[in-house]
């Protein structure tokens, strides 16, 4: 992984900020909802308790039947079709632990409406006036007021108008008949009447009974009545804070009182956009509940929040809002008297303020993060970029100061090597690399002077030694006859003394060489007649080998000495006929290259040696076989002559083998010489 990927990994460790930030807008928003909670919940206990001093809401005597308002005028005649909009809450007839009907009580100005809907698949009839009446399916209506309460018996042996039996006395203000209409089919019964507002009655009882399956036929379900009271409404309004909708319900959820309406028109603030409320409902507000569509204009509230009002724990919720953007806060607390639930105190309240600050602050947190990650991103990008062009730099002059051979050549930038000016770890570092090519290329410069100085010095020593065992020799014969045995010793002196020699005056000649080629003036030339020339005087002296040349169709010149290529090629194709049999083929080449020529001379023959490949153009380095006793040594000057006329045309000179492994091609890169300024 590059520096750059690195220091880019550590800016995104900036990313904690948001991540940070976000956590904390949460805990923000947390505590936001949690103090207007606290604040709503303890209005609706101060609410709560003044309702219960004034003694608005009146002291509950177990459950009620509830007396809904006529959305529309109710004709008696015995079908539901007025009822309809009032059947979702409908109330059950419960007898002898099992469900046999459903009730409906509405109530207009024209009086007080009852429906009883009673299924029966198996109907025993009679009619109410019959002695065994209370034998039959019936129904037993209970009226009751502060006078006293009385029962009646309805019952029909056919679909049409009754008349309700009074089964006990007279009871003052209660009426003596009643009329009502009732209604069958397959599926059961249905009983409709209408009850004078006049009776100020205060309780209510209907009783159904079903001959196939016996029970009381007298009993009914007596239970107050309970209904929405415009007085109560009054009293709340005056209690209520502004902007807050406000119930009273009895403890099964029935609607009393009612005041103020959900505000959910945008504020001073404005309303937030879609986006702004799908990211606060998203990643802020985690627990708000699903919005009451249906819960703002019914009779009958059967939430959560009052169902645990109702037993007597208070309780505070949060939900969406029908409105976009709003959320709505309701806290219902129980209405208690003498340690008793009486009823239920509904405070909800629509909020855009919590969402939009808490979007404010997530939104500017965000944008302020992510602000300061692009800056820090970017300081360290450029940072890196800024280190890994320094480090580019001290790689690329390393190598261009080191040679193919390891030899250093000293190309530095403005003669230093560049950044030792630096005061960071990264001019330490190029001052340390700078101290170490110092030494190495004085080793390096030393070790190439070296065979001229020991050519020099083994000069006089090899003349001493050849002198001293000639003299030797002259002296023995003098004497007489040269013993046989001393003669093979003498030789082999003689010959070791040879080699010595000639080792010392190819040292020579190599430190001459380098001189010579040094000293060896350009000109611009068409590299291609060189090779042409060299290819047509190589052909008489290869034998029966076959040498292919190829070179381009257009002229290539370069600045050069033609002298020294021809030499160089001179040494290649000596050092190829060592090497390739008598029907093999050589191919010279020569080819365009970007920054100047490539001339390559190939022949078939064993491989290169793996070991030995970056080593061929040393000098004194040779892979030819051992030259026999007397016979003079190879000194292996010819690839180190190659490489000399390849470094002096600033080029390289490079050797391998054959993909097809059928031979070696040995390289010659020429980038040109310089062009010499004349001095006026």
């Amino acid at each position: 992984m590059t520096l750059r990927r690195k220091l880019l990994l550590v800016a995104l460790c900036t990313l904690a900020l948001p991540i940070a930030g976000w956590l904390y807008v949460r805990q923000m928003e947390t505590l936001l909802r949690e103090g207007q909670a606290q604040a709503l919940l303890a209005s609706a206990r101060a609410v709560a308790r003044s309702l219960v001093v004034t003694g608005a809401v009146a002291p509950e005597q177990g459950k009620g039947w509830y007396v809904q308002q006529a959305p529309n005028q109710i004709t008696v005649d015995g079908y539901g079709d007025d009822w309809a909009p009032l059947t979702p809450w409908s109330q059950p007839l419960i007898q002898s632990s099992s469900q046999r009907g459903k009730l409906l009580l509405a109530e207009d100005d024209n009086g007080l409406y009852l429906y009883v809907d009673v299924p029966d698949t198996r109907r025993t009839r009679a009619d109410g006036d019959d002695a065994n009446a209370l034998a039959a399916d019936h129904l037993i209506l209970t009226l009751a007021s502060a006078a006293g309460q009385r029962r009646y018996l309805l019952a029909s042996a056919a679909p049409g108008p009754l008349t309700a039996r009074p089964l006990d006395p007279a009871v003052a203000g209660l009426p003596d008949l009643i009329t009502a209409q009732w209604q069958e089919d397959g599926s059961g019964y249905r009983v409709e009447l209408r009850l004078s507002r006049s009776l100020a009655l205060s309780a209510l009882g209907v009783g159904v009974y079903d001959a196939s399956t016996g029970g009381d036929p007298m009993a009914s379900d007596t239970r107050p009545l309970l209904q929405f009271s415009g007085t109560l409404s009054d009293e709340l309004a005056k209690l209520v804070p502004d902007r807050v909708q406000a119930r009273v319900l009895s403890a099964q959820g029935w609607l009393l009182a009612h005041s103020g309406r959900l505000d959910t028109a945008p504020g001073s603030d404005g309303q937030p956009g879609w986006f702004a409320s799908l990211i606060y409902r998203s990643l802020l507000a985690t627990r708000l509940e699903d919005a009451n569509l249906w819960a703002q204009d019914v009779p009958r509230l059967d939430t959560r929040e009052v169902s645990t009002a109702s037993t007597g724990k208070p309780v505070s919720v949060w939900r969406s809002g029908e409105e976009r953007g709003s959320v709505v806060l309701a806290a219902a607390v129980p209405i208690e008297h003498a340690g008793k639930v009486d009823g239920v105190l509904l405070l909800e309240q629509a909020s855009r303020t919590v969402p939009l600050l808490a979007n404010r602050a997530l939104l500017g947190l965000l944008l302020t993060s992510f602000g300061v990650l692009l800056v820090a991103g970017g300081i360290l990008l450029a940072f890196a970029t800024r280190l890994s062009l320094r480090l580019g730099r001290l790689r690329n002059a390393a190598e261009r100061a080191q040679l193919n051979d390891g030899r250093l050549d000293g190309l530095f930038e403005q003669g230093r090597f560049p950044m030792t000016d630096a005061t960071d770890e990264i001019g330490d570092l190029a001052r340390s690399f700078e101290r170490l090519f110092e030494v190495v290329g004085g080793y390096t410069d030393y070790l190439r002077t070296l065979a001229s100085k020991l050519s020099h010095e083994l000069n006089t020593p090899l003349a001493i030694v050849k002198s001293s065992l000639d003299n030797l020799e002259h002296a023995l014969q003098e004497r007489g006859a040269l013993p046989l045995e001393a003669q093979p010793y003498l030789a082999r002196a003689r010959d070791g003394v040879s080699r010595l020699g000639t080792l010392v005056r190819a040292m020579s000649e190599s430190s001459r060489m380098e001189r010579s080629i040094m000293a060896a003036e350009p000109e611009d030339v068409d590299l291609r007649d060189v090779v042409r020339g060299c290819a047509d005087a190589y052909r008489p002296l290869i034998g029966a080998r076959r040498l292919d040349c190829m070179l381009p169709e257009a002229p290539l010149h370069l600045h050069c000495a033609p002298e020294l290529i021809a030499q160089a090629l001179d040494k290649l194709l000596d050092n190829a006929l060592s090497f390739t049999p008598e029907q093999g083929w050589l191919r010279l080449g020569l080819r365009a290259i970007e920054t100047g020529a490539e001339i390559e001379l190939a022949n078939q023959g064993p491989l290169l040696p793996e070991a030995m490949q970056g080593r061929l153009f040393d000098s004194l380095v040779s892979l030819r076989d051992k030259a026999t006793p007397g016979d003079a040594p190879h000194l292996g000057l010819g690839l180190y002559v190659v490489r000399l006329v390849a470094e002096r045309h600033g080029g390289v000179a490079s050797a391998r083998n054959l993909d097809d492994g059928s031979g070696v091609a040995f390289t010659l890169q020429l980038h040109g010489m310089p062009r010499q300024r004349l001095s006026g």
